[in-house]
């Protein structure tokens, strides 16, 4: 066997987060994870549609994300739908506590396994869409399908 490790791409995205939300800044953050976390994350069991992020005490959190249990893991499995501490360096977390308290939210966008095999999240600084922002983007996109067809 030759040394070079083929491993599939891993990458969860929020589909929704796209349609309800405006982006503002994107940023990268590492994940604290267990061992059977990462092993169900590498097979792609994971979901970010119900998941959020949330300060406590100086640190990011994100509440919600589904990690499904190690199918391996037996006694050793983690909790599915724990808090898990995302890690971003300190200017970001300033940015960002900065940016919230005016009313911005932040958001996951992707999961995804860095060229490193570390577990990383992509999370958005990000404004609501107002429900005619909305209809815009529908009403934009069907004119795009529409334009490509002819």
């Amino acid at each position: 066997m030759s040394g070079k490790k083929t491993e599939f791409q891993v990458c969860i995205k929020n589909r929704q987060a796209h349609f309800a939300y405006t982006f503002l800044d994107r940023y990268t953050a590492g994940l604290i994870l267990q061992g059977t976390e990462i092993k169900s994350i590498r097979m792609g069991k994971a979901s970010l549609q119900e998941a959020y992020c949330y300060f406590n005490r100086g640190a990011l959190w994100i509440k919600g994300m589904h990690i499904a249990a190690y199918s391996h893991g037996n006694i050793y499995n983690h909790e599915e739908k724990r808090e898990r501490q995302l890690l971003l360096q300190k200017k970001e977390l300033q940015k960002l506590l900065k940016n919230q308290a005016k009313g911005l939210t932040i958001i996951p966008i992707e999961l995804f396994i860095s060229p490193r095999g570390f577990a990383k999240l992509a999370i958005a600084l990000a404004r609501g869409k107002k429900l005619y922002d909305k209809r815009q983007a529908i009403k934009e996109r069907d004119l795009e399908r529409s334009g490509s067809k002819l």
